[in-house]
């Protein structure tokens, strides 16, 4: 097989939730257990970092890569989803695998594996896992597909585990309340493996709290520590962050709601620190060093690792944004940025898959934009026209397109100089807009 062909074959011969939705989602640890077997435990041979939570586990995934690697150590990363080519998910020091690989890899096994009937992202995984260790790497942070307690990246034993946040997402599989969602995203929590939360409330903490206290691992609140004082959003895209021990940072990745992700990244450096995979910053003749590397590292994290969709600046005259931001705890922070944006005439290139709380999000976005809805190609993807007439009943008016594709150069024919242009609603949405420039 060519390596699209067997991109293919791993999107429409395996179950795949971010395709199919609860059809393509297989809860356990089965078969990962069992590629795990038939691999020689690959994991085992390189220190990993676990990183779960329903927002920010990307940004925080790709900037902790970026600082491990301005360390200098070879740093394996495993995300999802992608958003223009499937290599996207697996990288060492931020260079994509290779077509090769995927094609040998899926040729040579499939033997093995196709008899288990495993899911698209449980061979995704043991591919990542396998390449990690022929690549000969020293470390690699590993970002949770869905949950955590029984999510196939779940077999590995971290030297630090981190858990983003806790909000409304994937409620058929992991709860209905914040304690449930906790419960279930708790669950990468090791014995005597330090945990960050990076935020919490009082529905979570306590069973944050109780999870680390039942199998002895030190827990540290990253809102107790408050590192980033302050931060504003620069006008060309990225953050500036003024700190209480790195000074001032220029981050590239951008959107209000990195200021959270940054105080979470910070209390992992320092947690890293503690364990010697970086200069320790308590002595002063380390600091200047400490504090450089993360500050290079911050702000080349895109050029690093090749992260895109974080309020993502395409162009200016008209300014173009796109953010991969897609359930109501992303959207309490990008609707605020939006009112914030200083321009003629907004125009919000639009589309959602099923699973998200629709209503919700309609309600947070501003209803004097333009809209242009539509659907990502994905059978999860809410239809254009569906979406329109929900989308009315906020208040939010706008014509209806078949493929982003559309939507956006009816939109670019609308825009003028001043206008301001957002595309997101999905990740997906993104993939598809980000693939007409790829």
């Amino acid at each position: 097989m060519t390596y699209q062909e067997t991109c293919h074959y791993l999107y429409n011969q395996m179950p795949m939730f971010e395709r199919q939705g609860s059809t393509g989602y297989k809860e356990g640890l089965g078969n990962s257990l069992a590629f795990d077997e038939h691999l020689g435990h690959p994991h085992q041979s390189y220190a990993t970092i676990h990183i779960a939570g329903t927002n920010g586990k990307g940004s925080c995934s790709h900037s902790i890569a970026a600082i491990l690697q301005e360390c200098g150590y070879k740093v394996g990363l495993y995300t999802s989803p992608h958003l223009v080519d499937f290599r996207e998910r697996i990288r060492v020091n931020g260079k994509p695998i290779s077509e090769r690989y995927v094609m040998e890899f899926v040729e040579r096994e499939r033997s093995f594996f196709e008899p288990l009937h495993p899911s698209f992202f449980e061979v995704t995984t043991a591919m990542a896992f396998k390449y990690f260790k022929d690549q000969q790497i020293d470390i690699a942070v590993i970002e949770v597909g869905l949950g955590g307690r029984l999510d196939c990246t779940n077999i590995i034993t971290p030297i630090l585990s981190i858990i983003t946040n806790i909000s409304f997402d994937h409620t058929q599989f992991l709860g209905n309340t914040l304690a449930q969602i906790a419960g279930e995203k708790a669950g990468i929590i090791k014995k005597g493996v330090p945990v960050i939360i990076g935020e919490n409330n009082q529905e979570t903490r306590p069973v944050f709290e109780a999870k680390a206290k039942e199998i002895d691992a030190p827990i540290i609140f990253a809102e107790d520590y408050q590192e980033v004082l302050t931060a504003e959003s620069l006008p060309h895209g990225g953050m500036l962050y003024h700190t209480l021990h790195n000074g001032t940072l220029h981050g590239d990745l951008g959107g209000s709601y990195q200021q959270k992700n940054m105080n979470t990244i910070l209390q992992a450096t320092y947690q890293l620190a503690k364990m010697g995979y970086l200069c320790i910053c308590e002595k002063r003749e380390n600091q200047d060093k400490c504090r450089s590397e993360v500050q290079r590292a911050i702000e080349h994290v895109t050029i690093s690792t090749g992260l895109m969709g974080r309020w993502q600046v395409i162009q200016q005259n008209p300014k173009v944004v796109c953010d991969t931001g897609h359930n109501v705890g992303g959207w309490q922070y990008l609707s605020q940025q939006l009112q914030q944006q200083q321009c003629h005439q907004m125009h919000i290139i639009f589309g959602m898959v099923n699973d998200k709380d629709l209503d919700s999000v309609l309600e947070l976005l501003p209803k004097k934009a333009i809209f242009y809805f539509t659907k990502a190609d994905s059978k999860r993807a809410i239809n254009e026209h569906d979406l329109q007439l929900q989308a009315a009943k906020h208040g939010l008016l706008g014509n209806s397109y078949p493929s982003v594709a559309e939507a956006y150069t009816q939109c670019m024919k609308n825009a003028l100089r001043d206008d301001f242009v957002f595309v997101g609603g999905s990740s997906y949405v993104v993939g598809d807009f980000l693939k007409l420039f790829n």
